[in-house]
């Protein structure tokens, strides 16, 4: 088994997770970074949820499907999900597709993605455990 750079890396910052993509990821991968990502919700018992999105320049359908699907659940677990980083022609793209982002919100950046959870769960949110 070859090892290369990270594809997908889960950070634990307080009670959140910082799930950043790094790569375009085919459908395997993006099932395999729903499934980790979700049990980590529970395992680290997070609050909040921030996909960062920011190094892909494309996004397909199933992709953000996924995407989608990994908000809906880590909200059954408790926890709410904000997507950052939309490249501005992944966004103009969805938008000529008709892909919304239903529910899940967006934010411009990881800044903006932590601002948003701490508004919507209040500051104490954050602390570490």
């Amino acid at each position: 088994m070859t090892s290369g750079p990270a594809l997908v890396s889960i950070l634990r910052q307080g009670s959140y997770l910082v799930a950043s993509v790094h790569t375009a990821l085919d459908d395997t991968q993006m099932i395999r970074f729903r499934n980790d990502l979700v049990d980590q919700i529970g395992t680290s018992r997070s609050k909040g949820v921030i996909i960062d999105v920011a190094a892909l320049d494309v996004l397909d359908s199933f992709g953000f499907t996924t995407l989608r699907s990994i908000a809906e659940m880590a909200r059954l677990r408790g926890a709410l999900t904000v997507i950052v980083g939309i490249q501005p022609d992944v966004a103009m793209a969805m938008v000529r597709l008709g892909m919304g982002t239903g529910s899940v919100a967006t934010a411009l950046d990881l800044e903006e993605g932590l601002a948003f959870l701490d508004r919507a769960l209040g500051a104490t949110a954050v602390p570490s455990t």
